[in-house]
């Protein structure tokens, strides 16, 4: 008995160091990976000059002050800096990020941001090598810059397939954190096919990677050791890590990386439409079996998509052969068609279904419709909806199409859908609404007891509201 007593320590110790072999099994080791990815990421820092003029600027002093009397106004300066130099007293700014090389003979990929505004870009490599960087060229859209040292036979990451990258997946970021030089952190990918504000054109990989201010630029590498997406931007209310950041995939990079090495700049496919998300009342509205696809609220005029036959209510539903599921999918798939080449759209119409080829333009810089609405003269009321609609100016008819504008918004239906003053009705249950007397008639002919959609516009963007009517 006391035998049989004294071994339970022992057999409890090995069960607890099996569990632990178990779970250490289980957990990934990123030893070799970082060993043989980390010389090729590179540490980059950038300097921006700022001359007398800037500094004449920055105290709200003439420019033509004479010479002499410059000095007596001083300058600030940096803690520890010489005020005579360098550079003939030029001050400078210094800003750090992280960037890895692609090519042995010096191409290398990093964030705009990290080099916007520089007069100089220094990359430090994993050797200690500080050499100065060219850049070949920038694209804001996609928060991308290539650039080139003057360097052979240099260390390279091998390039991963970020379609493949799965939900759930490890990924590991190396860069420079807060300028701690290769700064090793991992995670997992959290979502894929992310949009951000201002970010319509990059699908972003989400992870819950820990990235803070400097690991901007750096890679994201697979258990592979291959890079699948370029360390962008945090979601943060501190400035520090909260456990959400994003990457941008690598294939969307390289396709980037290849137009801006061959020609400086990037060009991306536009549709021309102004679209919004399908919830579950304009689905049922439209008569979809489920809430899904991108809702085509506004053609743009003379675009592609009106050449190619895209009208307003259509709901996207496929591009090329994939499946739209979120609005905010589709600028992702025609941002990356070649401009001038045909793509397959699927649509809905009226519930029916069409398939439609329509030939992808080039996104024009600064694309948009700029449309206005002013309040014109009362004309009719339909008591039907609660709401009073007027005719359109004609300079509002220029600026909008056609369509009616409302003047007055009581207890109703229209109420109730969020009809406001000044917006302007254009289309109600597939039907153009080009006078007050189209609109009468087409609120006479509305179905009881079930969501119809409306098509208005509010302050310049176009979009689709459900209206129902109970008796």
């Amino acid at each position: 008995m006391s035998q049989w007593l004294r071994a339970i320590p022992v057999s409890i110790a090995v069960l607890f160091s099996l569990m632990a072999t178990a779970v250490n099994a289980a957990l990934p080791d990123f030893r070799d990976l970082v060993k043989e990815t980390s010389p090729a990421v590179v540490n980059i820092s950038t300097i921006q000059h700022q001359d007398q003029r800037n500094m004449m600027q920055r105290y709200g002093l003439p420019e033509d002050v004479p010479e002499i009397f410059r000095h007596f106004f001083g300058q600030p300066m940096p803690y520890g800096q010489n005020p005579h130099g360098p550079r003939g007293g030029q001050q400078e700014k210094s800003s750090l990020g992280s960037g890895f090389i692609i090519s042995e003979d010096g191409y290398l990929l990093t964030n705009n941001h990290v080099i916007q505004g520089a007069d100089e870009i220094i990359v430090r490599l994993n050797d200690r090598r500080e050499l100065t960087a060219e850049l070949i060229g920038a694209d804001p859209s996609s928060d991308l810059a290539l650039l080139k040292v003057d360097a052979e036979d240099l260390p390279t990451v091998d390039l991963g397939d970020s379609d493949k990258l799965e939900v759930g997946e490890w990924v590991v970021a190396i860069g420079s954190p807060f300028g701690f030089d290769y700064s090793v952190t991992a995670g997992i990918v959290s979502a894929k096919g992310r949009s951000l504000p201002n970010e319509n054109y990059v699908p972003f990989i989400q992870t819950d990677v820990a990235i803070n201010p400097g690991n901007s630029g750096g890679p994201l590498f697979n258990l592979e050791g291959e890079v699948v997406g370029i360390n962008s931007q945090i979601y943060t209310r501190s400035g520090g890590f909260m456990g959400v950041s994003f990457a941008i995939p690598m294939n969307v990079a390289m396709n980037v990386a290849e137009q801006l090495k061959e020609k400086g700049k990037v060009s991306r496919g536009w549709l021309g439409v102004v679209i919004q998300e399908v919830n579950k009342d304009l689905a049922e509205s439209f008569g979809l079996d489920k809430a899904a696809g991108a809702l085509v609220a506004q053609v743009v005029p003379n675009s592609p998509a009106q050449a190619g036959g895209l009208e307003n209510g259509d709901i996207i539903t496929h591009f090329n052969g994939k499946e739209i599921f979120l609005s905010s999918d589709l600028p992702h798939q025609v941002g990356r068609v070649k401009p001038g080449t045909k793509a397959k759209v699927k649509v809905v119409r009226n519930g029916k279904r069409k398939l439609l080829n329509i030939t992808i333009g080039t996104l024009p810089d600064g694309d948009g419709v700029e449309l206005a609405h002013n309040t014109g003269p009362q004309q009719s009321e339909s008591n039907r909806l609660g709401v009073v609609v007027a005719e359109l100016s004609d300079k509002q008819r220029n600026k909008t199409g056609d369509g009616v504008v409302v003047k007055e918004v009581k207890q109703g239906p229209a109420a109730f859908a969020g009809l406001v003053n000044g917006d302007v009705i254009t289309m109600i249950y597939g039907e153009s609404v080009r006078s007050v007397a189209d609109f009468e008639k087409v609120v006479k002919s509305l179905p009881k007891n079930r969501s119809v959609p409306m098509r208005i516009v509010r302050r310049g963007a176009a979009m689709f509201i459900p209206l129902r009517i109970a008796d």
